[in-house]
Formats: structure tokens, sequence, C-alpha cells
């Protein structure tokens, strides 16, 4: 992307010219707030504008600077956060109509409160699968959120809003979560970069719950010094929230170029994806000059185990919801949460044994090489709506064969960076640089040499939303 394209231009970009007076960050909120609205009736990525709190936010960048004190890192850039973080004085939806009676929020969220410290402005919340249990961002409540590239196509979920705002240049920077592959997924469709941090490295106190033991919060960019400059300031060590990490900061940004070896994933990961998605993985591991391929016969059990942990964790979760507002909820997810509540306690157990297992053999291959590439979907985006894709001959439903490549990395809690490439058709498709536990390092190392060779590189969107925007 240009930096200094007036739509597209990147975070670091837009703190620079704050930082030196080029524009002021109210003159950024109101342009980014101009084009929300002109583009998301097109999109539907939004929930809500902050519109009030924007631009408080941006006048308060501006006086610090009128005074002369030293800006945060991140001043002035507009953002967004996928409406399962609590923001103060909205409602937390998490996508559904059953939340919408509920208090607002009294205070942010952790990772809110990390941007606002930064220095960041934000300017809305953004649309999702409901209760965070989708892979289309196809929400019946808040209608389906549009793929920036071909807006008769999703923009992938649950963080479909998150990727689509992003990919769409009416954001630099938003926010998401992961439990299955709700980052990675929509960062591929839509041509984004996305990181799904290793399980506990950032906090999620503020943020509605899905699967306990498998949600994971990151955020999006289109760049990579973008995507590292926020995951700087995200990481905090909250000792209230006892999945999180007692770790110290560990920076990315500007860390000096290494080489990483890395390894494709094959067997069940060239099984499972189409021949451009497979295509896209090899590009990723020839430009990285991986050193061959690794086959992980436990991947399909794997991914069957995150189904099985999902259902359960998530159906228990829901149940008073299932029990008293189960006409409320959204068709698409509410079936799957009430399956999950009657699955038996021993297919549980079993399926926690079977990911100890994976987990296992994934730290075996990790002894062989540094970093992982496979593809991050067995397809480009679906047409919204689309009920079945063919993968290799094989006919299988769309909205839950898209996490396919995604849950078994889930299900053990590793850091990944999904990268963008140039798909068929103009439509991109995403590859996944899985990483070793707390090496997010590796996988940011990686991700700026296919950035700085031009391997990764996010794509323009349509030109109809391209007009909008403009």
């Amino acid at each position: 992307m240009n930096a200094r394209d007036p739509v597209f231009e990147s975070a670091l970009a837009i703190r620079s010219d704050i930082d030196t007076g080029a524009r002021s960050a109210l003159d950024v909120a109101t342009a980014t707030l101009a084009r929300i609205e002109a583009c998301d009736p097109l999109l539907h990525a939004f929930t809500a504008v902050t519109r009030e709190r924007a631009l408080g936010e941006a006048r308060r960048v501006d006086a610090l600077r009128a005074q002369g004190a030293r800006l945060p890192p991140l001043a002035g850039v507009p953002y967004a956060v996928k409406n399962l973080f609590d923001v103060a004085d909205l409602t937390t939806l998490a996508g559904s109509r059953v939340l919408a009676g509920a208090a607002p929020a009294r205070r942010d969220a952790v990772l809110v409160s990390r941007m606002r410290e930064a220095g960041a402005v934000l300017v809305g919340t953004l649309n999702m699968d409901e209760f965070a249990y989708g892979f289309t961002t196809e929400n019946a409540h808040r209608g389906t959120c549009r793929n920036p590239h071909d807006l008769a196509r999703v923009a992938g979920g649950s963080s479909g809003g998150s990727a689509a705002a992003v990919a769409a240049g009416l954001v630099p920077l938003s926010l998401g979560s992961d439990t299955n592959g709700s980052i990675r997924v929509p960062a591929a469709l839509t041509g984004i970069f996305g990181l799904k941090p290793t399980y506990g490295r950032l906090s999620r106190r503020g943020s509605y719950p899905f699967v306990h033991s498998l949600d994971h919060v990151g955020h999006f960019a289109r760049s990579v010094a973008d995507l590292a400059a926020a995951y700087d300031m995200l990481q905090f060590a909250d000792t209230r929230d006892p999945a999180c990490a007692r770790r110290p900061l560990e920076a990315v940004s500007g860390q000096a170029p290494i080489r990483v070896r890395a390894a494709r994933l094959g067997g069940y990961f060239d099984d499972m994806a189409a021949a451009d998605a497979r295509a896209a993985a090899q590009r990723v591991a020839d430009a990285l000059e991986a050193t061959g391929v690794i086959h992980l016969p436990g991947a399909a059990a794997a991914r069957s185990a995150a189904f099985v942990i999902t259902g359960t964790e998530g159906g228990h979760l829901h149940r008073e919801h299932l029990r008293h507002q189960y006409a409320q909820m959204e068709p698409l997810s509410r079936d799957r949460l009430a399956a999950g509540l009657v699955l038996p306690a021993a297919w549980y157990v079993r399926a926690q044994q079977v990911r100890a297992a994976f987990r296992q053999e994934l730290l075996d291959a990790f002894a062989r090489t540094e970093l992982l590439i496979a593809p991050a979907t067995p397809v480009a985006a679906p047409l919204a709506g689309q009920e079945s894709i063919e993968i290799n001959g094989q006919v299988l439903p769309a909205r839950a064969s898209l996490g396919l490549l995604t849950q078994p990395i889930s299900c053990i809690g590793l850091p990944v960076l999904t990268v963008p490439l140039a798909g068929p058709d103009g439509l991109p498709l995403g590859v996944q640089l899985i990483a070793p536990p707390w090496r997010e390092d590796l996988a940011f190392a990686a991700a700026q040499a296919l950035e700085a060779m031009g391997v990764a590189a996010c794509p323009r969107p349509s030109a109809l939303l391209a007009r909008a925007a403009a």
C-alpha cells in the first residue's frame, strides 16, 4: 500500500503527520467518520459509530501536541473493535439480539484501554457472527458483512467486520478475537494481515467469552509495521485475567531482519486445501526457502477435538439463552450451541486428550524447524449465502469448512500471523505463519521478509467501494 494514499495510509504514517503537525488528529477523525458514513451502507462492517468519543479523543491528542507534550505511540490513529469488546457506555452485544437489554459497559475492555492509552482514536464497534460462532459474519440481526473485494461475497468470520473495515480503508487498525480461526479466516478472505497471538499473551478481560480454553484476542492491519506497533502496545501482564500469562513486554517493532528456518505443512493441510490455496502456501514456502514438508498425522483429529470443545464449552456458556431466548438467537449459531449442550462428557474428555497429543506433535515438529507454513482457508471468499464449497473433489458445507485449516492450530494455542497474497479472479488468499509458543517475533520476521519481497501485500478493494471511500 502507498503510505500517502489518502484512504489506504498506514497507522504509522498518520501518527507521523500528527506528530509533525502536517494534519490534526481532529481532521483525521473527521475524514475517517465521513468514509465510514459513505462506505458502510455497502459493507455492513459497523454496528455502532462512536462519533462523539472519536472527536473528543482526537481533540485531546491535538491538545497534547499544542502543549508541546510527547505524543503516545499511536496518537490520533483511528481504530475500531469487534463488538464483543466492552466500550464504556455502550451495550456489549457480541453480535446478538438477546443482549440488547443488558446494561451498558461501565468501562472499556483492557485492550480498548491499552489502545486509548497509546493515543488511538476509537471510531466504532464492528459486525460479527453471533457470540463469535461462525466463519462468515452472515448475521441475521445486523446484516451480512460484505467482502471489500467483491460485495457479493462474505468477509469471513467471526471477526468479519474487523477485517472488512481495515481491508476497505475505513480504519488502519482493528481488534478482533479468534477461537477457531476468527481472525485468520477473515484476514485471509479480505487480504490483510491478522495476528492471533499465543493463548494467554493478551488480556481478554472485558471481552465477551465464547470458549474459555480456546479464546484468543488479537488484531488486524494492512502492513506488518502497523501490526507490530499495535501488538507492542496491546501487551500487558494482566493479573486480573487468570488466562493472561505473566510475561514481560516482548516488542517486535523495528526488530532487525533475521532469517527464519521454515517448513511447509503437508498431508491434511494439502488434502483440505484447493489448488489455489496450496499454491499460495507454496509461494510463501519458496520465498522463505522452506526446507521441506512436515506432516502432522493428528491434524484431522485435532480439528474434531476443537469442534467438540467448542460445542461443549460454548453450549454450556449459553444454556440460559438457549432455554429462555432461543427464538431471539441467530439461527446459524443457536443450533450449533444447542447441539454442543448435549454432547456426552466422555467426548469432551477424549477431545482434551487428543488436543494434548496434538500439542506434543507440534512441539516435536518445532524441534526440526522454527516456523510452519499452511494455507489459512481452503478456498477464496465464497458468495454470501453459498451453502457448499468444493475442495479437491469433495463437496463440503461452506460455513463450517472455512475453518478446516485454522481449527487444528487453534486447539493448541500457538501464535499465528496470517499474510495476504493475490489469488484467483482478483480475490485474495491468506497463508498462516505458525510459530512456537511465545515466539511471535519469528512470525513477524517472516512476514516482514515476505512483505519486503512483495510476496505478501494487501490488494485494493473493489472499484465501487474505492469510489465511495474517495
